[in-house]
């Protein structure tokens, strides 16, 4: 597996298109704005192939006191067969010793449209030394929740401070 580091110069269409189906709309900035926001917060967003076939990718928002893992992706017909553990991996081991967080649709969230897909994913985290740090926000109708690594904590001013951050590149409506 080799990774690639992506740029608004060199992201194409086929990490678009990753993009905009593995995530939930409300859950995405729009692409244009990615792009922007990749050059101007010095995004960590990098690109994992197997020769010339895309694997998926990751997007990270390095910062003195935690990396956000803001966006993890596998191309949908290659989840299940280890790539993505071979991707955290490779991520975990590249922040090594760095506290790191990610957000993630709370598999605690009655009713939700994928309740399997949830709690197998906060198993994947836990198994890989993430810790449920039992803060929660809401995205429109989605309850996520915060996953940590690493030493301290993550309260809700740590959420205020990372959203005010962004919020300085790009704005978006509050439901």
């Amino acid at each position: 597996m080799t990774e690639r580091k992506i740029s608004a110069a060199n992201a194409d269409e086929q990490l678009k298109q990753l993009y905009q189906t593995a995530f939930p709309e409300n859950e995405q900035i729009p692409w244009d704005d990615l792009m922007r926001l990749v050059e101007e917060m010095y995004l960590d967003f990098t690109a994992y192939y197997d020769g010339d076939t895309l694997i998926g990718f990751t997007i990270v928002y390095p910062r003195k006191s935690f990396n956000w893992y803001w966006y993890f992706a596998v191309r949908e017909e290659l989840r299940g067969k280890g790539l993505g553990q071979h991707i955290l991996t490779q991520l975990i081991e590249k922040y090594k010793g760095q506290s790191c967080v990610l957000d993630m649709e709370s598999p605690e969230q009655h009713p939700c449209p994928n309740p399997e897909q949830r709690q197998r994913r906060r198993a994947f985290y836990l198994r890989n030394g993430f810790r449920d740090t039992h803060v929660y926000r809401r995205y429109d109708d989605i309850e996520m929740t915060i996953m940590m690594m690493g030493k301290g904590s993550f309260t809700l001013e740590d959420w205020d401070e990372i959203t005010n951050e962004l919020r300085q590149h790009w704005t978006w409506e509050e439901q």
